[in-house]
């Protein structure tokens, strides 16, 4: 990808017309390997680990002849009677039956994950000016594609704007994997300096640098049965690139200061909000290893049919919190949500309709929602929520009250009153929703602040800043 933000649908066009002449496209995954090779002809293909198909996949799940793709205006599958099947959509196709599928929808045969990349016509026809920009079914695509590569080792990086989501498709990969029950790190790699990540990442022997005391494995290490979440992978500097490349290629680690390397064994899932082609801002045969099978995640303006699901999903979570009864979205603050363009994404939304709960009694009006920069300046920045990615998950302040000269402040809701403005400000109010969080989770977690803190989705510092922000004695180990 470049500067120019190109959609997924762009990147399909210039990938065709460059490397296959505008012929379709078949990219298969699966542990240990992958496949991209154009088709030799837009008609029929045979798909096995024979000689003499038009794509060979030399995997033991697959037959020699396995499946056939109709390749024309659409796409269909067909079954040729092969030991472990076609499924397509999570069911079993009938041998000889034809099966439409979408393009770049993936379905698997025998153990590999197949899609098929539409030949450089159709995207074309797609890509006239009538059509549409918003894809109704972009985002049902991205979680059949997590679905279907989750139960696999094959790296995945996601691609998408801030706040879009990646967070919580990373991890749901991760719970739908066999790995999910064990360890899940969360490494934002934007968040600390090179020094560190080398430290924490690779882990150091005892007498390595000034201040080892003791040797500490690193999280690699730590995290050995798990899966590795590399959030804002495309910020790793260039040094810790290249070991990392080295550690994923031999899948064992030499800590800072051993003689000796450490075995590994974790899933990666790396996500970024920048454009990272190969040779840019990653090396290129990092990027290869990490991009097993890219995903690209849709803003929310792309997906306005979620907006009202999201909505009223995220007003039954603050409910819950709140210990108040869960309001309703009203159909005109719906057309609100809906016509607003987010450039926060889903993180945005979230943030919006935890703010309209200090206003809203049961059901959330127009009046109740604050979007964009309405009312000042200044912004309520409620605790970021498990699974978020991006700058969001740092340090959390006292909100600022939303109000300034130039904007009136909104009016209360018909039937409740509106709190004295000389007695208390919204921060306050915000803080004490903050404070009562934080205790409910410390209280959750029987005093434990690192499971508190993943409970809250933010780092343990943030954690301890707060408490101390707020005065909280912090409990001590007995």
């Amino acid at each position: 990808m470049s500067g120019t933000k190109r959609d997924s649908r762009e990147e399909d066009t210039l990938q065709l017309r460059d490397e296959s002449g505008g012929r379709a496209v078949v990219v298969a995954l699966w542990d240990g390997g992958s496949l991209h090779q154009p088709l030799a002809k837009d008609a029929e293909a045979v798909l096995g680990r024979g000689s003499g198909v038009d794509v060979q996949i030399d995997h033991p799940s697959i037959s020699r002849r396995h499946v056939k793709l109709h390749v024309g205006a659409e796409l269909s599958v067909e079954d040729l009677g092969s030991a472990n099947g076609t499924r397509i959509r999570g069911e079993r196709i009938a041998p000889n039956q034809r099966v439409r599928v979408g393009w770049r929808e993936p379905f698997e045969i025998g153990r590999v994950v197949v899609t098929v990349k539409a030949p450089l016509s159709v995207v074309a026809e797609a890509r006239k000016p009538s059509a549409s920009r918003e894809d109704p079914n972009g985002m049902q695509e991205v979680e059949q594609l997590c679905e279907l590569v989750a139960p696999t080792d094959i790296s995945v990086l996601l691609f998408g704007e801030t706040g879009a989501g990646k967070g919580y498709l990373a991890q749901r990969i991760h719970a739908l994997s066999r790995r999910s029950a064990g360890p899940w790190l969360h490494l934002n790699c934007a968040a600390l300096p090179e020094h560190l990540l080398e430290s924490e990442l690779f882990g150091y022997e005892r007498g390595a640098f000034t201040g080892a005391a003791q040797a500490k494995p690193g999280l690699l290490e730590s995290a050995t049965g798990g899966t590795v979440f590399l959030d804002e992978v495309g910020e790793l500097p260039p040094p810790v690139q290249a070991k990392l490349l080295i550690a994923l290629e031999r899948r064992e680690v030499i800590r800072i200061g051993a003689l000796r390397p450490k075995a590994f064994d974790v899933r990666f899932v790396s996500a970024t909000n920048r454009d990272v082609d190969a040779g840019e801002r990653l090396r290129a045969d990092l990027y290869y290893r990490l991009a097993g099978l890219p995903i690209h995640v849709p803003p929310l303006r792309e997906r306005r049919g979620e907006i009202g699901v999201l909505a009223q999903r995220f007003a039954g979570e603050s409910a819950k919190k709140l210990g108040r009864v869960e309001p309703t979205v009203s159909p005109d603050a719906h057309r609100a949500l809906t016509s607003y363009e987010w450039p926060g994404n889903v993180r945005e939304l979230a943030t919006v309709i935890e703010r309209a709960m200090l206003w809203c009694g049961a059901t959330i009006e127009p009046e109740h929602l604050v979007l964009g920069r309405r009312g000042g300046g200044a912004s309520v920045a409620p605790l970021s929520r498990p699974g978020d990615s991006g700058p969001m998950s740092g340090p959390l302040s006292a909100p600022a009250p939303i109000s300034s000269p130039s904007s009136p402040p909104l009016p209360p809701p018909s039937g409740i009153p509106a709190p004295p403005p000389s007695k208390r400000t919204l921060a306050e109010d915000v803080g004490d929703i903050e404070r009562r969080r934080i205790t409910d989770a410390l209280e959750q977690t029987g005093g434990n602040q690192s499971r508190a803190a993943e409970l809250l989705g933010i780092s343990r510092r943030t954690l301890i800043n707060r408490m101390i922000a707020f005065s909280m004695p912090r409990p001590r180990k007995p």
